[in-house]
C-alpha cells in the first residue's frame, strides 16, 4: 500500500496529481462540500472513490484501473468472472 500526501493549489492540480500514475485502485477525498467531491471523484481515475471515507458497502464493486489490475470483486460485479454467456441464433426457426 502506498499513500501519498502532496500540497497542492488548485482542485484540477490536485486531480492531474492524483491521475499521474500507474497504478489505480483505490482514491479516497476528504471534503465539506460534497457536491464538489462528486464532481471531482468523477474524474479520479481509479477503480474506486471513497468520499468522506464512508462505511464498507458489498453493494459496490472492488477493483482496479490502470497496473492496479483488470475485474471486479464484490456484488455481481465479481460474480460476472464465474459466468459464461452463449448467443443462440435461430431459436424459433426450427420446430
Amino acid at each position: 500500500p502506498v499513500l501519498s500526501i502532496m500540497p497542492y493549489d488548485t482542485v484540477e492540480q490536485a486531480v492531474e496529481q492524483a491521475n499521474d500514475t500507474v497504478f489505480g485502485l483505490a482514491s479516497y477525498i476528504q471534503a465539506k462540500d460534497i457536491e464538489k467531491a462528486r464532481q471531482v471523484a468523477a474524474r479520479m481515475r481509479s477503480g474506486c472513490v471513497y468520499i468522506n471515507y464512508p462505511t464498507w458497502d458489498a453493494g459496490l464493486p472492488f477493483g482496479g484501473y490502470k497496473q492496479s489490475g483488470n475485474g471486479r470483486e464484490y456484488a455481481e460485479y465479481g460474480l460476472e468472472d464465474f459466468l459464461e454467456i452463449k448467443g443462440i441464433a435461430g431459436y424459433e426457426a426450427a420446430e
